[in-house]
C-alpha cells in the first residue's frame, strides 16, 4: 500500500541500444540514483540479442544490488540469472510464471488502466501491478490510467502499484502520494544526458 514514503524507481531499458554506450549510461545512472529494479524491455525478439542484453544488464545491476526483470520471457529470466519477469498480458500468465520461476522470483504484471485486471493479477500472486500510461504517449487508443485508479488502489489494496507511461515532472509530483513506484524509461533515454534528465524528472520526490 502506498504510504508517505518516497516512491521507488524502476528503470526501463530503451527498446534498443548500442551495448558500449548504454553500458556506460546505465552504470552512471545506477551509481548516482537509488534504483529499485531494472527492467529489460527490448523491441527485438531475437533470443541471442535478448540474452546478450540480459547478461550485460545483470552484470551492471547486480554489482550495485539492483534487481533485474525482463519483459515476458520466463526462459530467459531463468537462463540468464535474472530476478524475475514483467508480464505484459495482465493477469493471464501470473500463475504460470510463479510456478515456473518459484516463490522468490519477482513477478509483475502490466494491467493498462484496468482495475479488474490488476485485482486478478494480485490474486494470482503478482508482486506488483503496473498501470498506465498516466501521461500522453500517443500510443494505443489514447486511454490513460487516471489518478483515481491509483488513489483507490493505494487505499484498498496492499499489492504495490507502479505508475508508468508518459511521465512528466507534474505527473510525478501528482502521483507520488498514491504510487509505490514510478517506471521510467523513454522519458530519459532520448536525452543527451539521461542521468541529468532522470534527476530533473524525479526532483519532486526529494
Amino acid at each position: 500500500m502506498a504510504s508517505d514514503d518516497r516512491p521507488q524507481i524502476t528503470l526501463i531499458t530503451p527498446p534498443s541500444f548500442q551495448t558500449d554506450i548504454f553500458a556506460d549510461q546505465l552504470a552512471r545512472v545506477l551509481d548516482a540514483v537509488d534504483i529499485a529494479c531494472l527492467r529489460i524491455s527490448l523491441a527485438t525478439k531475437d533470443t541471442d540479442n535478448l540474452g546478450h542484453a540480459a547478461d550485460l544488464c545483470r552484470e551492471i545491476a547486480h554489482a550495485r544490488d539492483v534487481a533485474v526483470v525482463i519483459d515476458t520471457h520466463l526462459l530467459l529470466a531463468e537462463r540468464h540469472g535474472l530476478d524475475g519477469v514483467h508480464l505484459t498480458d495482465g493477469a493471464r500468465s501470473v500463475r504460470k510464471a510463479r510456478k515456473d520461476l518459484g516463490p522468490d522470483a519477482i513477478v509483475g504484471a502490466w494491467c493498462g488502466a484496468s482495475r479488474h485486471e490488476g485485482l486478478n493479477a494480485g490474486e494470482a500472486g503478482a508482486d506488483y501491478v503496473a498501470f498506465g500510461p498516466v501521461g500522453d504517449t500517443g500510443l494505443g487508443d489514447g486511454s490513460r490510467a487516471g489518478h483515481d485508479l491509483f488513489a483507490w488502489w493505494s487505499e484498498m489494496i496492499e499489492v504495490p502499484v507502479i505508475a508508468e507511461g508518459g511521465l512528466s515532472l507534474d505527473l510525478i509530483e501528482r502521483f507520488a502520494p498514491v504510487s509505490d513506484f514510478f517506471a521510467i524509461g523513454e522519458e530519459i533515454w532520448r536525452a543527451e544526458d539521461p542521468l541529468a534528465a532522470l534527476k530533473a524528472l524525479i526532483a519532486p520526490l526529494g
